[in-house]
């Protein structure tokens, strides 16, 4: 332990200097993750959670455009791992996605590092546990990503980031619910929501016990701060408001918006929104914060709500009354599809590089392929509970899909998943799409069930082009918008509706297509894309171009096992000095030859 100490206090001031003196565009930042248990009383009940370096949640990753990333994850836990980095695009390198089709799982005791660049991307995302449904119990975090200095940013800079992490939570652990999954029955309503880990504030005393830590934003008077709020829960919507305040929205993951002001956001599993907070009122007391959840019965749900408190430097008292109300629609989700309709685009703006955001005009582009992806109630397979997208379950596959493509196994996966519905009984396989490297394709997302969907995809943004109640058809394409469709990374798709979106397969890997609700996705909601460029065959410099070779500390597994060596801790230290000396070289050299 005190090799790792030094080892990073030498990575430390190694990567001070390589920003000091290096000419580099594109430096290195490193962070250490321990993931470990702690006991926490997030509710007032003391329970199990995942903490990252003893934080609950996990200390934020800030970096800027094209830096690199480096992250030692040292597994803490008595199971498997997985980081991933939702939003976060692991350009040309699928290899540090963090999800089962894509890496093996860091084992317990061992140790691994994630290495990768944030190339041409700015926004507010965050990372949690991938696998075992670790998130229920935390280990998640805000990962956020400033512009270059001489990118503008389309609003004044605000004073300070203020980080939310809002979701639904349990008071049973992340195994006891998986037990309940595999036993074939739902997990019911939560137990709570947290704002930062912490549960409400006591608002109202026969809903919320005393003595349980509440959460406190504290700000001065007449300042503009930027709220990055993310829905980091296991399957709840969310209504996000501050009491008598309007927020602004500016960037929903990764993408900047036409500001407009809400009293409230919907916000969804998986989803992160980045707000411009101006603190205007007069502080007359603290203001709540509060995150409830959506098309729930009200009355039921009243304890699962999440109060914070803003207070002014100047309050004169304590937040008091009654919540700010909710959307009054509980039944009718109109208003919500007509909120997320209502984000577009900021066009005229720049992203992370100098040209305009809306350059890439996506309406224009002719689709090569179309796949209308649903999902049903769950049903039983083979005895057991599962969900589906097209009728297909989800299996994972024990050996990672692209490490089995470059070891050249075979059945490991099919290139088979269906480009509709299938007619037949539903099926559980390793069943995938076989992307089309530079294809532009059209996805409809149905939903049949009767909550909240929301999907997400790694390695890729997306543009939102239309949402409707009913069963999507042909005809539907008529409403769809093709000029200022949000790109984003996260999409809801309502009950009993359809979200319609449109991608640019332009980054090689293997890639995981998901629902965000960590239940519906641990029964098997999920499939991969693989898109493969085939020009690389036959042509390595080219396929370092489109894609990178898997890292030296590649794990492995499943039928590849046998070629994993066991940890040697020496030999991550010694590889680790083996950086700092690599930095270290090139400080010196920048510095000499400046």
């Amino acid at each position: 332990m005190a090799s790792t100490n030094i080892v990073m206090l030498l990575l430390l001031h190694i990567s001070l200097l390589f920003l000091s003196f290096s000419s580099a565009d594109d430096p290195f930042f490193f962070f250490d993750f321990k993931v470990s248990y702690i006991t926490a009383s997030p509710l007032g009940v003391p329970q199990q959670v995942i903490a990252i370096n003893d934080q609950f949640p996990g200390p934020p990753i800030n970096v800027t455009t094209n830096n690199h990333v480096v992250v030692n994850v040292h597994n803490k836990l008595d199971e498997n791992l997985l980081i991933t980095w939702a939003g976060v695009f692991q350009r040309k390198s699928s290899w540090q996605d963090g999800v089962l089709g894509t890496n093996c799982p860091i084992p317990p005791k061992w140790n691994w590092t994630y290495e990768f660049q944030v190339k041409d991307q700015i926004g507010s995302f965050f990372y949690f546990p991938s696998i075992n449904f670790q998130r229920a119990s935390g280990g998640f975090g805000a990962f956020y990503i400033d512009p270059r200095s001489i990118i503008p940013i389309p609003f004044a800079p605000p004073v300070d980031n203020i980080i939310i992490l809002i979701g639904d939570w349990y008071t049973r652990n992340h195994t006891d619910l998986r037990k309940t999954l595999n036993g074939g029955k739902a997990l019911g309503m939560p137990d709570g929501v947290l704002i930062n880990g912490k549960g409400p504030y006591r608002y109202n005393d026969s809903l919320v016990p005393d003595g349980i830590d509440y959460e406190t934003i504290n700000v001065h008077p007449g300042r503009t701060y930027r709220l990055r709020v993310h829905n980091v829960g296991i399957s709840t919507s969310l209504n996000f408001r501050i009491q008598s305040h309007n927020l602004l929205l500016a960037e929903v993951e990764g993408s900047y918006t036409v500001q407009q002001n809400y009293t409230s956001m919907d916000i969804h599993v998986g989803q992160s929104y980045s707000f411009l907070l101006t603190t205007d009122q007069n502080a007359s007391s603290d203001y709540y914060i509060v995150a409830s959840a959506r098309f729930v019965n009200e009355t039921t749900w009243k304890r699962v709500t999440g109060v914070a408190v803003l207070s002014y430097s100047n309050s004169k008292g304590k937040a008091h009354g009654p919540l700010p109300d909710p959307p009054q629609d509980e039944f009718d989700k109109t208003f919500s599809m007509n909120q997320a309709r209502s984000i577009r685009w900021n066009v005229s703006a720049s992203g992370a590089r100098p040209n305009p955001q809306g350059s890439f005009k996506y309406g224009d582009i002719n689709v090569t392929d179309v796949f209308v992806i649903q999902n049903k109630p769950p049903v039983k397979i083979d005895g057991k509970k599962r969900t589906t997208l097209n009728g297909v379950s989800f299996v994972n596959p024990a050996t990672p899909i692209r490490l089995a493509d470059k070891h050249k196994l075979k059945g490991v996966y099919k290139l088979d998943f269906p480009h509709g519905p299938l007619t037949g009984a539903p099926k559980m396989e390793t069943s995938i799409i076989n992307g089309t490297y530079r294809g532009f394709v059209e996805i409809i997302l149905q939903n049949n069930e009767t909550k909240v969907q929301t999907y997400h995809l790694d390695g890729y943004n997306f543009f939102v082009v239309g949402m409707d109640f009913g069963e999507w058809t042909n005809s539907s394409r008529g409403t769809y918008n093709k000029w200022d469709g949000i790109a984003r990374t996260t999409a809801q798709v309502y009950p009993g509706a359809w979200t319609a979106i449109l991608v640019s397969l332009d980054n090689v890997g293997v890639w995981n297509l998901r629902t965000e609700n960590l239940d519906s996705w641990y029964l098997g909601q999920e499939t991969y894309i693989r898109v493969i460029n085939p020009e690389t065959a036959n042509n390595p410099e080219l396929a370092y171009k489109t894609e990178l070779p898997p890292p030296d500390n590649v794990l492995f597994c499943g039928a590849l096992g046998k070629l994993q060596k066991p940890q040697d801790t020496s030999a991550a230290t010694n590889n680790s000095f083996k950086i700092i000396f690599t930095m270290l070289m090139i400080c010196v050299a920048s510095f000499l030859y400046r």
